[in-house]
């Protein structure tokens, strides 16, 4: 049996073969071991908060090299500068996500390719025991090797969850033959981060300027894949799941009371499955990062799910969210405690961070 620490190396050789992405696979870093400048230290009331940001971006070029894709080589930079960006922006610890990009590989080469990254996922965690943990990539479109392989990762490999997409080759998340996975989740008490991505039947209406498949595509993927698992009793059929969607959750905690007047206003829309809740009390059993920009979007999202269900995410490495800890710590409204727990408190429960 191969254990975690099987694939403990050195700095060098364990980080040699990642490259930090974006969302589209777009922009990578290429990671050598550099020596870090002094670190940001974020205090809250004279108390030092350890910092965990949930949502940054990694890929292995090999094994995308799988599914005969491959990142830019014009694109690489030295990946001591990601060491450097946590550094300055005060990120003590990111939680590494991988995007799938796997979901059309069939058993065998999901199989094989879900081996080799979340391998490579724990020798990197390994080689930096502080500065990162990361979600098992699954083979969601098969399920029941989902599982197993969410299973060995957590046990055998030490990773802290997994990362998903928001629907899996145009089925939802909610549909029953994905439960094999959510019973194992909820097994493990362990986090999954569920990611958007693109999705050909938004594409038709989002071409054209300003990059509407993201800025719009994504958080409307998050919005349809937590509104199924709600009104399609997933929720309720597996209370103990943890789950964070990417981006404040999309657009649902911004127009939530729509969801139960829609149950209220035509009941019969919401017959099909008896939900035991109104649909807004959901959204306070999920977590949200805090990608979300402005000051009143962070006050709203706490105020529709409770401080103690935001998480923060940079994005990494997008530009647009260097700030993620300043935006948590210039929000009005917000207790010490509030600013202590979205900074890294939670994440680090979730995923079992030690202080």
């Amino acid at each position: 049996m191969t254990t975690r620490r099987d694939f403990i190396g050195g700095m060098t050789g364990a980080m040699a073969g990642v490259a930090f992405v974006g969302c589209e696979l777009m922009n990578a870093t290429h990671v050598h071991a550099q020596p870090a400048p002094r670190r940001r230290e974020v205090v809250v009331n004279g108390r030092r908060v350890k910092t965990v940001d949930v949502h940054a971006h990694c890929a292995f070029p090999d094994a995308m090299a799988l599914m005969g894709l491959k990142v830019n080589p014009e694109t690489l930079v030295m990946g001591g500068e990601r060491i450097k960006a946590m550094d300055e922006q005060g990120i003590d610890v990111e939680a590494l996500s991988i995007n799938a990009f796997w979901y059309k590989a069939d058993r065998d080469l999901a199989r094989q390719l879900i081996k080799l990254q979340n391998e490579k996922l724990a020798a990197l965690c390994a080689a930096q025991p502080d500065r990162f943990v990361a979600f098992a990539s699954v083979a969601l479109q098969h399920p029941d090797l989902a599982a197993e392989q969410l299973d060995d990762a957590v046990k055998k490999l030490g990773l802290r969850g997994a990362a998903i997409g928001g629907s899996v080759n145009g089925e939802e998340l909610s549909d029953p033959k994905f439960h094999p996975f959510w019973a194992k989740a909820e097994e493990l008490g362990c986090l999954v981060f569920i990611h958007p991505q693109a999705n050909p039947d938004f594409e038709k209406r989002l071409k054209g300027n300003g990059g509407l498949i993201n800025v719009i595509g994504n958080p409307l993927e998050t919005t349809i894949a937590l509104s199924h698992m709600i009104y399609e009793g997933t929720l309720d059929r597996f209370p103990g799941l943890k789950i964070c969607a990417a981006h404040g959750g999309g657009y649902l905690p911004s127009y939530a009371a729509r969801s139960d007047a829609g149950c209220t206003t035509f009941p019969e829309r919401c017959s099909a499955v008896q939900i035991k809740k109104k649909p807004t009390e959901y959204l306070r059993q999920l977590y949200f990062d805090s990608i979300i920009f402005t000051s009143e979007a962070l006050r709203h999202l706490v105020a529709e799910v409770g401080a103690s269900q935001i998480v923060m995410g940079t994005d990494y490495p997008f530009p647009w969210t260097k700030t993620s800890v300043d935006h948590i710590l210039n929000t009005p409204g917000l207790s010490d405690a509030d600013r202590a727990a979205m900074l890294g408190d939670t994440a680090a429960k979730l995923l079992a961070i030690k202080s």
